[in-house]
């Protein structure tokens, strides 16, 4: 387990149980304090259940679950430091920004002016100031999106839980909801915990992630030790895009690939154990060898090959390229200083030591 003293969020051998199904394997989680932590995966993972727990919609079959070291895994979602924000925003249709913002308080009794006033202070915040009196069919997605937010900051939680909260939007309004979440989040010092199937939203907005499979926590880290040091092929495979060598571990140093070429692939794997190689297309050098048919370099990284097809992506270049027994994806800028290869060009491709990892399944 993470090594975080006074965690926000601890959580310990739980597991979640439906029926026969195993929905949260066993896992134990820390998030501390003041982070914005994500919880990624597909669907069916665990990870909103897991969501669900910290928020008190679902209880742990077993295992303990404490906010600020309180054991809080029998509580109900009121009696807990937490407030929870869903993709669906969930606004009354009839009440406007302010109503909408102040009526969980309201409902807790709070007399009707100091409910008001924190209820402008939350929506000043999320940066809605002056649209009090609008009704949310006036507002836009991302307008919604910040009404809810103001809703559950209102209540002033010591860890705000967000489900998949930028879904419902489009790619544009989306990442700009993603830099104001970040920044919204620094502004306040709260713990976000944040669930989403969205890589690039996972990596842009974390400071460290949780990547689930099967009910099971595979790997927490920063977004750069996830992706450049992934724990095994899964989490390799849904970071990012990336190619799959196949192979068996040489030594220490050198994995054997299927094509029986040995290159050079530092990695911790016994000798004899099935691996494979993972290469991020934007890691990979390209280079015209002409009617070269020599092997690439002389260090144990390179592999020889044919371009199969180029697809022009606006900044950058997706070339499709023949090696021996399957194809590699390479990814390239598209700068005017940089030749574009066609298809039937042969090729060498290589890379250096940060730009693979030898992973298992």
């Amino acid at each position: 387990m993470e090594d975080i003293k006074n965690p926000a969020v601890e959580l310990t051998g739980v597991t979640k149980r439906f029926d026969d199904v195993i929905a949260v394997d066993t896992i134990d989680l820390r998030i501390a304090d003041g982070e914005f932590f994500a919880m990624l995966g597909p669907s069916g993972c665990g990870k909103t259940t897991t969501l669900r727990m910290i928020a008190g919609l679902e209880f742990p079959t077993q295992g303990s679950l404490k906010i600020f070291g309180d054991e809080v895994g029998t509580l109900p979602p009121n009696k807990r430091p937490v407030n929870t924000v869903f993709q669906n925003y969930a606004l009354f249709p009839h009440m406007n920004v302010l109503d909408n913002a102040s009526f969980g308080l309201r409902m807790q009794g709070v007399d009707k002016g100091e409910a008001a006033q924190r209820a402008r202070e939350a929506i000043e915040m999320v940066r809605l100031g002056g649209m009090e009196k609008r009704k949310p069919n006036q507002l836009s997605g991302g307008q919604q999106q910040r009404v809810a937010l103001a809703r559950a900051l209102v209540n002033r939680p010591k860890v705000l839980l967000l489900d998949e909260p930028l879904g419902a939007l489009d790619l544009k309004l989306r990442q700009e909801m993603q830099h104001e979440l970040k920044e919204l989040q620094r502004e306040l010092g709260v713990s976000f915990v944040f669930v989403t199937h969205d890589q690039e939203e996972a990596l842009t907005m974390s400071d460290r992630i949780a990547v689930m499979d099967h009910g099971k926590l595979l790997q927490v880290g920063s977004p750069d030790e996830i992706y450049e040091h992934p724990a095994n092929r899964f989490v390799a495979d849904f970071i990012g895009q990336t190619n799959f060598l196949d192979g068996t571990v040489r030594d220490s140093e050198t994995v054997v690939l299927a094509n029986g070429s040995a290159v050079a692939a530092p990695s911790r794997h016994t000798a004899g154990t099935k691996v494979a190689l993972s290469l991020r297309p934007e890691r990979i050098i390209i280079r015209d060898r002409g009617d070269n048919e020599a092997q690439p370099g002389t260090d144990g990284r390179g592999l020889n090959g044919v371009i199969r097809d180029v697809t022009y992506m606006g900044n950058s270049l997706a070339y499709t390229v023949a090696i021996d027994w399957m194809e590699v994806e390479v990814r390239t800028e598209n700068r005017p200083s940089v030749a574009r290869l066609n298809p039937g060009t042969n090729v060498a491709l290589t890379w250096l030591d940060t730009g693979a990892s030898v992973v298992a399944d």
